[in-house]
């Protein structure tokens, strides 16, 4: 049943939070600021309708106090939202820090396998071993045809 919960939940704070950056958004709106003035004067024009001025101050005073009270919890929220989208920035630089240092040393590497090719001496290393099995092969040749010789003399001798 927990799980049900924590999902209902997620939900909930889901839609809430979807609703809270939608809210601020439209507060920070120029369409935001045309209602407030619209509402604004709206609340002095009822004192010319005949609506008492201290019960008009009184209405528009707790709106008002209300209407800050949300602002700073909206404020407060974008805040955190901020803070946490920074930590999570904050840690993929770190990563692709971590992976920028991981390639250079690879590129260091490589670079220096490079010069050692440049160099030369791989290929002298190379280089000298062919020439050894060369001389090698060459050797065993001789020594097939020396064999071959001995052979030759000792049944010709017979």
């Amino acid at each position: 049943m927990q799980n049900g919960k924590s999902n209902g939940m997620e939900k909930k704070t889901s839609a809430l939070g979807r609703f809270s950056i939608g809210a601020t958004r439209w507060i920070g709106s120029t369409p935001s600021l045309i209602t407030h003035t619209i509402l604004f004067v709206g609340a002095f024009v009822l004192v010319y309708i005949g609506i008492d001025f201290d019960r008009v101050l009184l209405a528009l005073t707790t709106v008002v106090s209300l209407e800050a009270i949300y602002l700073a919890i909206f404020i407060q929220m974008t805040i955190n939202r901020t803070t946490a989208q920074l930590h999570d920035v904050e840690e993929t630089v770190e990563e692709i820090s971590e992976d920028i240092e991981e390639i250079h040393e690879n590129v260091e590497d490589i670079q220096e396998d490079v010069e050692e090719i440049t160099t030369g001496e791989e290929v002298e290393e190379i280089t000298e071993n062919a020439k050894l099995e060369k001389i090698e092969q060459s050797l065993l040749t001789i020594v097939k045809e020396i064999d071959e010789l001995k052979r030759g003399t000792t049944t010709s001798k017979s």
